[in-house]
């Protein structure tokens, strides 16, 4: 299981990185569309009591106030507060994506992060293990293949910062926060055929 050196083809690991504008907006977008609006608080309707009108209208010489359930009196409702409706996606074009990815794996390529090796266990973790401590793989390590088999999984899944994922499933996200890149060589032409496309 010993790593191996190939030539990236440079369509897809070697191109122009003008700015990091359209990674940023790649890696927010990945974020933004994991994000659940889960958050939600309650208006004034529907915070419980506040029924009763706390004190008469007139003639105490303080404000007037029909429920204790006023948004101003602790307590009380939420003004534009979160309904748990929210929508915080953002969205590219398949060709941004695209040209985000080639440019996230040519930033790798050049600080030599991307690794091409064929990760083969029987499904057990301590084969793995091995595997990443025979080449120093000691920090975040993303293992990309062509097809997650049962073997990969069973292996992996237990491995603290080592993450297993499809090539058409790879992100920006994924490449910017890994130290190593670990590529199967089947991986690499799907990559190629996926991230070489111009239209959107």
């Amino acid at each position: 299981m010993a790593t191996t050196k190939q030539n990236l083809p440079s369509t897809v690991f070697n191109v122009e990185v003008q700015n990091h504008e359209l990674l940023k907006l790649a890696y927010d977008s990945y974020l933004a569309n994991a994000r659940l609006s889960s958050a939600t608080t309650k208006q004034r309707g529907e915070v419980r009591g506040g029924g009763k009108k706390p004190w008469k209208q007139k003639g105490t010489g303080r404000a007037r106030f029909g429920s204790s359930r006023n948004p101003i009196w602790r307590g009380g409702g939420i003004v534009f507060g979160p309904r748990g409706n929210e929508n915080y996606t953002k969205k590219l074009s398949k060709t941004s994506k695209r040209v985000a990815l080639r440019q996230a794996l040519t930033l790798a390529n050049t600080a030599n992060k991307i690794v091409v090796a064929d990760v083969k266990t029987t499904g057990k973790t301590s084969e793995v293990v091995a595997f990443l401590n025979e080449n120093k793989f000691t920090r975040r390590t993303l293992i990309v293949v062509d097809e997650k088999t049962p073997e990969l999984l069973r292996a992996t899944n237990n491995i603290q910062n080592v993450l297993l994922i499809r090539a058409n499933y790879l992100s920006v996200y994924h490449i910017l926060n890994a130290d190593t890149i670990v590529l199967s060589p089947t991986a690499v032409p799907v990559l190629e055929t996926w991230l070489a496309k111009e239209e959107a």
